[in-house]
């Protein structure tokens, strides 16, 4: 899926609707560690990885940003570090001028008055004013992937990005993810418009016939309940 068509595609999807999407596929979720938080509320982010481990200068960056197509979104991998900023408000303007959709960082950043000026979603798990003091040496999977938390993330994943957190997502499976994904927000939108002219989401979700049915079948779960009901509150 090109960059265009992903935006679109996933534009009005919350990362909420998504996880959920992959859970009833049977997609793993892949989401970035919950300090990874965007700098301003609102703030979507949305694009294929491009990923980048930082070893201590902003050279990886500009080479990846020069490798990147538009669209795409730069993915810092800083090992998480606490004690460095790596990238401030230079190396976001310089992937906003390449038409870049965001930067990820795990790991930290500095400059942020100018960040929000620049206006570029970026997300990281903090600010800190101090930059790198160290030059480690690099390997050769440097552009190739980059780790953020628990899971490395390649050009073969996109990201998506709001104030609930950050999701790595297969590429070859968006569309499957998004089909998925609409039908639930759809649902959950509808749900939500009756419980605001007063109908409980308890009946709509019929529990009295679900708890009859716990009752005769202990092993009947809530959630396949919601599935033959149409009902959507949880995966």
């Amino acid at each position: 899926m090109q960059a265009e068509q992903l935006h679109r595609t996933f534009m009005d999807l919350t990362t909420p609707h998504v996880a959920d999407a992959c859970m009833r596929l049977g997609i793993a979720v892949r989401c970035a560690p919950a300090d990874t938080r965007p700098l301003w509320s609102g703030a979507h982010l949305l694009g294929r990885v491009r990923p980048a481990r930082h070893y201590g200068s902003v050279d990886v960056f500009l080479e990846a940003i020069d490798h990147a197509d538009p669209g795409d979104v730069l993915v810092v991998d800083n090992g998480g570090r606490q004690d460095e900023a790596c990238v401030g408000d230079l190396v976001t303007l310089e992937a906003r001028l390449a038409g870049l959709a965001g930067i990820l960082i795990w790991g930290l950043h500095r400059d942020t008055a100018e960040l929000r000026t620049i206006r570029l979603p970026l997300f990281s798990a903090g600010a800190l004013p101090v930059g790198p003091q160290r030059l480690d040496p690099r390997d050769s999977a440097a552009l190739v992937s980059a780790r953020c938390g628990e899971h490395v993330v390649t050009a073969d994943d996109f990201v998506l990005g709001d104030d609930d957190g950050v999701l790595f997502l297969p590429l070859d499976r968006a569309a499957d993810i998004a089909d998925v994904a609409t039908a639930i927000r759809d649902t959950e939108r509808s749900q939500a418009a009756r419980m605001h002219m007063g109908t409980t989401f308890r009946s709509q979700a019929r529990l009295g016939e679900y708890l009859a049915a716990r009752e005769a079948d202990a092993e009947f779960t809530f959630r396949q309940h919601l599935r033959a009901v149409g009902g959507e509150i949880e995966e």
